[in-house]
């Protein structure tokens, strides 16, 4: 199982940008499709962005599309998401998964195991 630990939350005001980190435990990074997903206080955890396993393919939310850039660093076994233009509907805690991905693309989680999340404040 590959572990995973998010970092790069924070307290911001809307407008402001940030950088989410994804880091794994295990080479196995490489071989899997990843994702960013959010938690919202008294929602449900939903999908943001995923990218495929070499990278060329990426995923997002209709609701991030032109503000949030998800990519990897395989060479790293890191994965990040760059919020720019950031709103207070995006607060939420943050987790990375793998991801799943059909033949519409990689929107859902692979594992039912998350990890603590990093949490993202937007005020107004």
């Amino acid at each position: 199982q590959v572990q995973l630990v998010e970092s790069g939350g924070g307290l911001v005001q809307a407008g402001d940008s940030l950088r989410l980190s994804c880091a794994a435990s295990r080479r196995t990074f490489s071989d899997r499709a990843m994702g960013w997903f959010r938690q919202a206080p008294g929602k449900e955890r939903e999908f943001v962005a995923a990218i495929n396993w070499s990278g060329r393919n990426t995923y997002y939310v209709d609701s991030v599309k032109g503000r949030f850039t998800i990519s990897r660093d395989s060479a790293k076994n890191t994965m990040y998401l760059q919020m720019n233009s950031l709103k207070p509907q995006d607060t939420a805690v943050y987790y990375c998964n793998a991801a799943y991905c059909s033949t519409l693309g990689c929107f859902a989680p692979l594992s039912d195991s998350w990890g603590q999340g990093t949490r993202v404040t937007v005020s107004s």
